[in-house]
């Protein structure tokens, strides 16, 4: 059962890898937006947390909470490290794959309990965790972690997560679960291959049933709305409807190569499915606060502006470089059809000196590896991104290569946790929002160092426009 409560006007966005943290999301929750952790590899997050010596004891904190020590004390005794790594690279866990040893389960499950239990620490307010379509195959024990956690919202977008509603109502009531596993091409051997999880096979005989957190689906067009109120498996709460100038993934225009007005969201059609829904990408003012109710919505997804605050995980000398090369007219957003692995466009900004683009390397991660048939009719992976004779060799093409990097090393390097190699930390790579319109006036009120807090009080803050009409009707009724 789910009791279901009303989500706030202003949501965060759910930015990976780890630029939406605990902190950043926390935050927000306190101050009375939705804040969202970011689900992405959150496994590799904690474990390198962990590797860095958990200087403030958070992690540990939020594992004594986990409420079955069993799955947490082989955590402990395998990554913790108490005086840090000393610069030497990170010990890397093992890659996803589609029958995942338990004690990789194990990982994705504690690791998300540990992010949203301290997004949640203290408060009462909603919190949400933001997971990507298209990275499959930890979804299944990464909800069950969010949800033993009490996470009150799901968002999903990079796909059309038709089945994450059903599996939410089955996982609720600790059933067995599956997940039709996407291809890159069709199978040729007519096996349906899915993903299968049993959350009851992980808690007591005595657990009582879990809340059912609600579902958001972030997509980009209303008739992809309509296809999740038709065909969804379960009970679709609601929307973020993101525009194409959004940071991160975005949908393909439909239009190759370019962005129009047929990318657009009818959002008339929006308002007439009765679902509540929410606008993103370049909505981080006060006036577009006002122009999501007049066309009604019931507020706006806000991403780059808390990405950019204080709170969130991007290393701070990166987010202070962003904001002055802004406010001098340096900085250039520039949306990639090619960096992706994924196949999706992908906004990013090139910072000389900080960000530069990395030699092709062994895929370490596997976060973003394309899942295929092989001959035999057993599951294959490859990434784009990697070194390109192994891609080669398991049947990738030669035209899918060409402009591809390493996102899962280099979003991670953007927050801190970047690999080193022969002595060297992996680049950081940048992405975010092409309107950037917000920050001339949001550091003029609150400095550089700008709070989440003080994002939401801009958001809700009389526009300009407004305060100025007013003040001449002021004027006028004095005369």
């Amino acid at each position: 059962m789910m009791n279901k409560v009303q989500l706030p006007e202003i949501i965060q966005g759910g930015m990976g890898v780890g630029v939406s943290n605990w902190h950043l999301a926390r935050a927000v929750s306190l101050a009375c937006g939705l804040g969202v952790v970011s689900g992405t590899a959150l496994d590799t997050v904690m474990i390198r947390r962990l590797q860095d010596g958990d200087a403030d004891g958070s992690i540990r904190r939020a594992l004594k909470a986990f409420p079955y020590p069993e799955m947490v004390a082989p955590i402990l005794t395998a990554w913790f490290q108490s005086e840090g790594r000393g610069g030497r690279p990170y010990r890397l866990k093992s890659l996803p794959c589609a029958e995942m040893a338990r004690a990789d389960e194990i990982l994705l499950i504690v690791a998300n309990f540990v992010e949203v239990y301290l997004a949640k620490e203290g408060h009462d307010a909603p919190v949400g965790i933001n997971y990507l379509e298209k990275i499959q195959l930890p979804t299944l024990p990464s909800l069950f972690g969010a949800m033993l956690a009490g996470v009150d919202v799901v968002l999903m977008g990079g796909g059309i997560p038709l089945a994450i509603p059903g599996v939410l109502d089955a996982m609720a009531n600790l059933q067995p679960v599956e997940l039709k596993l996407n291809l890159v091409s069709r199978s040729q051997s007519g096996l349906a291959h899915k993903l299968s999880f049993h959350p009851g096979t992980y808690v007591a005989a005595a657990q009582k049933p879990l809340k059912r957190p609600q579902f958001l689906a972030v997509i980009a067009s209303d008739v992809l709305a309509k296809t999740m109120v038709r065909k969804a498996s379960g009970r679709v709460d609601g929307f973020v409807v993101e525009h194409y100038c959004a940071g991160g993934h975005n949908a393909p225009p439909r239009t190759q190569g370019a962005y129009g007005e047929r990318d657009a969201c009818d959002l008339e059609q929006m308002a007439v499915l009765g679902c509540p829904f929410w606008l993103a990408g370049g909505k981080a003012t006060s006036d577009a606060l006002r122009m999501a109710h007049s066309v009604g919505a019931r507020g706006i997804q806000v991403g780059t502006a808390f990405a950019l605050c204080r709170e969130s995980g991007i290393q701070s000398s990166i987010k202070l470089e962003l904001v002055k090369r802004y406010l001098k007219k340096e900085l250039e957003v520039v949306t990639d059809f090619e960096a992706s692995p994924t196949g999706y466009p992908f906004k990013r900004i090139d910072l000389p000196g900080v960000t530069k683009v990395e030699a092709r390397q062994v895929c370490d991660l596997g976060y973003l590896r394309h899942v295929y048939e092989k001959e035999d009719g057993s599951i294959g992976y490859r990434c784009p991104a990697s070194i390109k004779k192994y891609y080669f060799r398991r049947g990738g093409s030669p035209d899918g290569v060409e402009g591809k990097r390493c996102l899962c090393n280099g979003l991670l390097s953007t927050v801190g946790l970047g690999q080193t190699r022969e002595g060297n930390v992996f680049a950081p790579l940048i992405t975010c929002g092409d309107d950037l319109t917000f920050l001339r006036e949001i550091c003029e009120q609150y400095g550089k160092h700008y709070s989440a807090q003080d994002v939401v009080n801009y958001l809700k803050s009389v526009s300009n426009i407004q305060a100025q009409l007013t003040n001449e009707r002021q004027l006028h009724s004095l005369r």
